[in-house]
């Protein structure tokens, strides 16, 4: 009888658990969609410090033009490059050390800001990273997470 009743407290126990786990999972999922910003213009501030960006996963909503102001508070160059697959290659093989003002890269002195521009326009995933020799490798890149 004792072995019957410690098996279906057991088994509560499991059911409870899988329960709570599923429901802390919805709601992690719910709250991301409810933090992603826009549509419309943002402003977003970026850090950059000891070689870090000061953010590895953004949400915005589809429809959004984001305004990216990148603080570089480290004494060497940074860039802040956002795009595609094929944007990233081009720069991680690239031999430019400076970027125009075009939207989505942009180039940081030390101990200065730098400012661009990004639409994004559908649901999916964008990379942004800083291409300079070793940086990427050093973990300077993240995600930009479209949501619809």
């Amino acid at each position: 009888m004792r072995r019957a009743i410690a098996a279906v407290v057991a088994s509560c126990a499991a059911v409870t658990t899988a329960f709570v786990a599923n429901a802390a999972t919805a709601s992690a999922h719910a709250q991301r969609a409810a933090d992603a910003i826009g549509p419309g213009l943002v402003t977003v501030d970026v850090d950059i410090h000891y070689s870090k960006f000061s953010l590895s996963t953004l949400h915005v909503r589809a429809g959004t033009m984001v305004r990216f102001l990148v603080h570089n508070d480290d004494p060497i160059h940074h860039e802040f490059i956002v795009g595609d697959a094929t944007v990233q290659r081009i720069h991680e093989l690239g031999t430019d050390a400076t970027h125009p003002p075009i939207p989505g890269e942009v180039s940081i002195l030390p101990d200065d800001v730098g400012e661009t521009f990004y639409v994004f326009d559908r649901p999916g995933r964008v990379e942004f990273a800083c291409h300079l020799p070793g940086h990427y490798a050093y973990g300077m890149h993240g995600w930009i997470v479209v949501d619809p």
